[in-house]
């Protein structure tokens, strides 16, 4: 059962943003991005009030992913992408991202917050940060 709705054009959008964000990191690294899209639409909180699905998570502005700036975003999702987006729609979870509305990619050590949120691992180049339950009581 999906923890979101999510259109065809959902998947297809969730599965192209999870390649052209994470594609060097692996299979892994993929699906973490996609938790931390699903985390975005579900959880109502922080910078992510009023996201209710999909395409506003991604073209969230401000607030998006820097990949939807570039090319390669565009390009047509694959099938092995798609069976990604969908594991993470569906409700798979993997940590550090489990709970985390946020990654980036340092150039050194992930810093102990980001937005005053903790750290909650590191991935490959990404580190993830998940809201403290006093702001986000939901997640």
């Amino acid at each position: 059962m999906a923890v979101i709705q999510a259109t065809e054009k959902d998947v297809e959008t969730l599965a192209r943003l999870m390649r052209a964000e994470a594609e060097g990191e692996g299979v892994q690294g993929m699906l973490m991005v996609g938790n931390v899209g699903v985390n975005r639409v579900r959880f109502d909180c922080l910078d992510f009030k009023k996201i209710r699905n999909v395409q506003d998570m991604v073209f969230q502005s401000p607030g998006g992913f820097e990949a939807t700036t570039k090319s390669y975003f565009y390009q047509r999702a694959r099938p092995q992408d798609i069976a990604l987006a969908r594991r993470v729609i569906a409700g798979e979870r993997f940590h550090p991202a489990t709970r985390s509305l946020w990654f980036f990619e340092p150039t050194g050590d992930c810093p102990a917050t980001w937005y005053d949120q903790p750290n909650t691992g590191r991935y490959k180049a990404h580190c993830f940060f998940s809201p403290i339950p006093a702001n986000c009581p939901n997640i």
